[in-house]
């Protein structure tokens, strides 16, 4: 007699109102895919010429960083003059 399957053979049947797409109806990866510009990004992220990699691109780079330093900065300034303020006794 044999060993009967656990999972059953058949095919479930179709949901309604649910269609399937044939991978011939989707677009060609060609059509919507860019320029590859990882072998130009590597070119310029693996140049020796001593820059840390978050400079490696440049104006925009540097502005990046500096405006990031700036918030650090005054955000720990602000954070600490808050915590002055806090400890303070309220003067009546």
């Amino acid at each position: 007699q044999g060993l009967k399957p656990i999972v059953s053979t058949e095919s479930p049947a179709p949901i309604s109102g649910t269609t399937s797409k044939l991978a011939s109806d989707f677009p060609a990866p060609d059509s919507y895919l860019g320029k590859n510009k990882v072998p130009d990004l590597q070119k310029i992220f693996q140049k020796a010429d001593g820059l840390p990699v978050h400079l490696k691109r440049g104006v925009p780079d540097r502005l990046l960083y500096r405006t990031t330093m700036a918030l650090t900065i005054g955000g720990t300034i602000y954070c600490l003059v808050a915590l002055y303020m806090a400890s303070q006794p309220r003067q009546q």
